[in-house]
């Protein structure tokens, strides 16, 4: 069977792929499943707590599964959750979740700002302008194949 996807869209998926298992490495050494690191992660990019519906939606973990991780972590102690309202929840991190995101998450966050701090502001804002374009593109072209 041939392959479908064009030479620079291989390399784009292959570079997707290589990060996504940096990510995953790091969560392993820190001790933490993906879903437990991505958590916190998305709290930690908004500050001490988050909507449960963001995290969901920023993190790109389904509904389901980011409700089994946030049992697991309520019953550590590392969030508890506090209504936002009629239909909306806050997970907050207790101390110990501080703890945790400060030693985990906070440290790939710092990384990742040092990453592109060095880069020079032109390269940011095109590498981000690029990404909006793919996502924008992405998202119509979806939609023509299921409307």
């Amino acid at each position: 069977m041939k392959s479908y996807s064009s030479k620079d869209m291989k390399r784009c998926n292959h570079l997707l792929g290589e990060i996504e298992a940096v990510y995953h490495e790091i969560a392993l050494k820190f001790g933490l499943s993906d879903s437990t690191m991505i958590i916190l992660y998305t709290i930690c990019d908004e500050g001490d707590k988050c909507l449960l519906k963001d995290i969901c939606r920023r993190s790109g973990l389904s509904k389901q599964t980011v409700n089994s991780a946030l049992r697991k972590l309520e019953k550590e102690g590392i969030v508890r959750l506090e209504a936002a309202g009629a239909r909306s929840k806050n997970v907050c991190l207790t101390e110990k979740g501080k703890d945790l995101a400060k030693g985990t998450a906070v440290r790939v966050i710092e990384a990742e700002n040092e990453i592109l701090a060095s880069w020079g502001q032109e390269d940011v804002e095109k590498y981000l302008e690029l990404l909006e374009h793919f996502l924008r593109d992405l998202t119509e072209k979806m939609k023509e194949i299921v409307p």
